[in-house]
C-alpha cells in the first residue's frame, strides 16, 4: 500500500497480504498474529519485537558489498567491521549481533568502561574490539588487560594526554600493550543532523601537528610498532555520500604520510560509522542519496586510488556503522486507546424515507467522489453545508437532517483530502488541519521514540491490519504522557492517514519501524513510563517462536529503580488501607489483594478489549 511507503523504507523486510502486515521471511507471519499471541498471556502496553534475522541480513549485506567492491578492483586489504555498543547495549540485541556476526568476525566498539567490559565478555578472542572516546588511566589499563587476555583490541587515541597515559601504563606494567589507533581531526565534515562529528571544530581527534607529535612520542617510547590504525568519523546518518569521499581522500593521504614517516605497522583505516538508514516513508524526502553498494564501491575505490598514487600498501578497512545493522530489527507495536473526534462515522447516518434535496445531493457526492472530481465535489459539499446550516436556522430542516449533512460533508472532506494528498493546495492543507483525527497510543514518545521528541526524527509508522482498505483520516498521534510534547503532529508535507475504526468493537494496532538504533539507549522514563515489554521472534519455514521475553517493570520496580524502597511503599499503602473503614472483612481483604495486583502490573494503561 503506497500510502505507507513500504517500497521506500522497508527494504523488503515486510509485505502486505490479505490486509495484514507480514514479516517477509520464511513462513511470513502476520505481525498482528504475533502480537495477539503475546497478549493472550495478559501482556498489555506497548510491545517491542526483535527480529534477529534482520540483524543477520544487515551484517551479511555489509560484508558482502564490501567484499564485492574489494574483489572488483583487486583491492589488497581486508574488510572488517565493529558494532558500536552505544547504538544499542541491550542484551537481546547484543546477543543476536554476536551470534549472527560470528562467521564474519564482526567485532564490538566501546566508548566507556562499562561498554569495554561488556565487549570483553561478549566477543571471542580473535574478534576485533576498538575503544573510542575519552579515557582515563583505569580505562586504558582495562585495555591492557584485554590485550593480555588475548583480545585483538585497539585503543583509539583522542588526545595527546591519552597517548601519554598509554605510554605510562606500558612502562609501569608487564601486560601486553594493545594496538594503538589515532583519531584524526579532518578538515572535512559530514552531512545531515550529525555533521558536527567532523570538521576542525569536532569534539574528537588530533590535528596534523598533534599527529606528528604522537608519532614522535611513540617512537621515543619504542611503541611505534603498536600504531596500527588511523580512525575518523564525520557523522552518523550521512544523507550525502560526497563528504565521505572528500574525507577519505584527506584521511588516505594522512595514512600514506604516516607510513612514510616510519609507521610501518600501520595497516588499518577505520572510516567510522555514518551509513544512513531510510526513515522516511514519503518519496519527496528520502534520508540518503546513495545505496550500500555505492557506498562500499566508493570507499574501496577512493582508498585504492590514493594508495596506488602514493605507492603504499592497501590498508585494511574498518567500519563502525551500527545504525545500519540494528535499526530495522526492532519494531514497536502499540494499540490505539481512543480517537478524539469520532462523531462523524458513517454508521451514525440515519436517513428518512424522504430526505431534503441537499441531503440526497450530498449522498450522491459521497458515493461518486473520485480523484478527478474531488476538488469540484468538495466545493459543492462545503457550499451545501452552508445552505444546510441556514435552512436549520430558519427551521426548514430538523436536527437529524443537520447531523446527516455534517457526517456526509465530513466524510467527503476526508476522501477528497486523501485522493489529493500528493498535490495538496493551501485550501486542502487548512482542511486537513481542521479535520485531523487524534489517535491516543498506549506508549511514551519520550521513552520509545526519543529522537522524534529531541530531533524531530521521523520513523515509519503504519497499522498492522485493515490494509485492504484505504485510510482516509488525517492523523496526529498522542502518547499517554502528561506532556503536550508527547505528540506526533499531522504534517501536510509528510501526511499520515489512518483508518476509521470503532474501538468499542475491535482494537487497532500501529507499528513504528526502524527503531532499533539509539531509541532504547536514549529513552527516558518521563512520567515514570519505562521500557516496554520486549520479545524476540525467531521465524522458521513453518511458523515462529517467541522467546527472550523481558517484561516491562512493575510499578513497584519502577519506583525502586529510582531509589525508593519497595517494602516501605507497600507497607505505607497497606497500613493506610487497613486503617480505613470497610463494611466487611471480605471487602477489606479483596481491596488489599486488588492493590497488590495493581502494583505488580507495568505502568502503561490497560484496556478491557
Amino acid at each position: 500500500m503506497k500510502e505507507f511507503g513500504l517500497d521506500i523504507w522497508a527494504n523488503d523486510n515486510f509485505l502486505i497480504d490479505n490486509g495484514n502486515l507480514k514479516v517477509n521471511y520464511k513462513s511470513k507471519p502476520a505481525l498482528l498474529d504475533i502480537i495477539e499471541s503475546i497478549r493472550d498471556n495478559n501482556t498489555r502496553g506497548p510491545i517491542l519485537l526483535r527480529f534477529p534475522h534482520l540483524i543477520k541480513k544487515q551484517i551479511h549485506s555489509l560484508y558482502t558489498n564490501f567484499g564485492n567492491a574489494i574483489e572488483a578492483i583487486n583491492y589488497q586489504g581486508k574488510f572488517n567491521a565493529v558494532f558500536p555498543l552505544k547504538v544499542n547495549q541491550f542484551p537481546n540485541a547484543i546477543d543476536a549481533i554476536v551470534k549472527e556476526g560470528k562467521e564474519y568476525g564482526y567485532g564490538l566498539e566501546a566508548g566507556s568502561k562499562a561498554e569495554l567490559v561488556l565487549a570483553m565478555a561478549k566477543v571471542t578472542k580473535n574478534t576485533n574490539i576498538t575503544v573510542n572516546g575519552f579515557k582515563d588511566k583505569e580505562m586504558i589499563t582495562l585495555g591492557f588487560i584485554a590485550a593480555q587476555s588475548g583480545h585483538d583490541i585497539t585503543l583509539t587515541v583522542e588526545g595527546l594526554n591519552e597517548l601519554e597515559t598509554i605510554i605510562e601504563v606500558a612502562s609501569e606494567s608487564s601486560l601486553k600493550v594493545p594496538n594503538i589507533g589515532i583519531r584524526v581531526r579532518l578538515h572535512s565534515s559530514g552531512s545531515g543532523t550529525w555533521a558536527k562529528s567532523g570538521g576542525m571544530d569536532a569534539k574528537f581527534g588530533l590535528t596534523s601537528t598533534e599527529i606528528i607529535e604522537a608519532v614522535n612520542l611513540l617512537r621515543d617510547a619504542k611503541l611505534l610498532n603498536r600504531l596500527s590504525m588511523i580512525h575518523f568519523h564525520i557523522g552518523s546518518q550521512m544523507d550525502d555520500i560526497s563528504p565521505m569521499k572528500k574525507a577519505l581522500r584527506e584521511a588516505g593521504n594522512i595514512y600514506a604520510e604516516l607510513r612514510r614517516m616510519g609507521a610501518k605497522y600501520l595497516e588499518n583505516i577505520n572510516i567510522g560509522g555514518g551509513l544512513a538508514v531510510e526513515y522516511d516513508q514519503h518519496s519527496t524526502a528520502k534520508s540518503r542519496n546513495y545505496s550500500i553498494e555505492e557506498f562500499s564501491n566508493s570507499v574501496v575505490f577512493v582508498i585504492s586510488e590514493i594508495m596506488d598514487a602514493k605507492n603504499v600498501k592497501h590498508p585494511n578497512i574498518f567500519t563502525e556503522s551500527g545504525r545500519y545493522i540494528v535499526a530495522s530489527h526492532a519494531v514497536l507495536i502499540t494499540p490505539v486507546l481512543e480517537l478524539f473526534s469520532q462523531d462523524y462515522k458513517e454508521n451514525l447516518l440515519n436517513f428518512k424515507e424522504k430526505n431534503p434535496p441537499l441531503i440526497d445531493e450530498l449522498q450522491y457526492l459521497n458515493k461518486q467522489l473520485t480523484e478527478s472530481n474531488a476538488i469540484e465535489y468538495l466545493h459543492d459539499a462545503l457550499d451545501h453545508m452552508e445552505s444546510i446550516l441556514t435552512l436549520f436556522d430558519l427551521g426548514y430542516i430538523d436536527l437529524q437532517d443537520r447531523s446527516n449533512g455534517e457526517i456526509l460533508v465530513h466524510n467527503i472532506i476526508k476522501k477528497a483530502l486523501f485522493l489529493k494528498s500528493s498535490s495538496p493546495t493551501e485550501e486542502l492543507e487548512q482542511l486537513q488541519m481542521k479535520t485531523q483525527e487524534r489517535y491516543l497510543i498506549n506508549a511514551s514518545i519520550f521513552q520509545s521514540l526519543p529522537d522524534y521528541w529531541g530531533l524531530n526524527q521521523h520513523f515509519p509508522v503504519m497499522p498492522l491490519h485493515h490494509l485492504n482498505t484505504a485510510p482516509h483520516r488525517a492523523a496526529a498521534l498522542w502518547d499517554i504522557t502528561c506532556d503536550s510534547d508527547g505528540e506526533i503532529g499531522f504534517n501536510p508535507l509528510k501526511p499520515l492517514y489512518l483508518h476509521d475504526v470503532d474501538l468499542d468493537h475491535e482494537e487497532y494496532f500501529l507499528g513504528f519501524f526502524n527503531i532499533g538504533a539509539y531509541q532504547e539507549t536514549l529513552g527516558m522514563n518521563h512520567n515514570l513510563f519505562t521500557k516496554p515489554s520486549e520479545y524476540t521472534i525467531d521465524i522458521n519455514d513453518e511458523s515462529y517462536s517467541i522467546s527472550h521475553n523481558i517484561e516491562s517493570k512493575s510499578i513497584l520496580e519502577i519506583l525502586n529503580s529510582i531509589g525508593y524502597k519497595e517494602d516501605e511503599i507497600l507497607n505505607k499503602l497497606e497500613v493506610g488501607l487497613l486503617n480505613s473503614d470497610f463494611i466487611t472483612e471480605k471487602e477489606k481483604t479483596d481491596t488489599l489483594l486488588q492493590l497488590q495486583s495493581l502494583l505488580e502490573q507495568n505502568g502503561y494503561l490497560r484496556t478491557t478489549n
